[in-house]
């Protein structure tokens, strides 16, 4: 129930908003495959595809306005980016974001998702309040770390 509640939200939010797109990129499960095309396969601003590689989640989300997501990783990757992040959770390890205020805690109900979409959609001043500073770093970590090995080397 709770998938089938989640991918309507998705859809309604679809409907809603004519100028986005949604690209999909759907777990191999069977049920969950078959779940997902059952509800948003036939809609044609929405574009289920295989799950993608690394490079290729990264090069998504740099193209897309925002991000709803369950994955941890893309917890972490989206504020590098810029993209406010929707997390599909009760509970997250990664509140560092949700401190931070770049990702929000929206839970699975079919409601709270739709509703947090479309406020993200249409609400220019929501959107870039969660556009903030990456909490997880500047991404310069491995630079240091290099330069300190350096220096304790020689």
């Amino acid at each position: 129930l709770t998938l089938k509640s989640m991918l309507e939200a998705i859809r309604d939010f679809i409907q809603e908003f004519p100028k986005f797109e949604i690209i999909f990129p759907v777990h191999p499960n069977p049920y969950v495959e078959k779940t997902v095309k059952e509800i948003l396969g036939n809609h044609s601003r929405i574009k289920l595809i295989e799950p993608v590689d690394y490079l290729g989640m990264i090069k998504l989300m740099k193209q897309c306005h925002f991000i709803i997501t369950d994955s941890g990783g893309i917890q972490e990757e989206a504020p590098s980016l810029g993209k406010p992040v929707l997390v599909l959770r009760e509970v997250t390890e990664r509140m560092e974001g949700v401190e931070a205020g770049v990702s929000r805690l929206i839970g699975t109900s079919s409601h709270n998702i739709y509703h947090a979409a479309c406020e993200l959609a249409s609400n220019p001043l929501v959107y870039s309040l969660m556009q903030g500073k990456n909490p997880y770093g500047d991404g310069k970590a491995a630079t240091r770390i290099s330069e300190y090995l350096q220096g304790a080397l020689s």
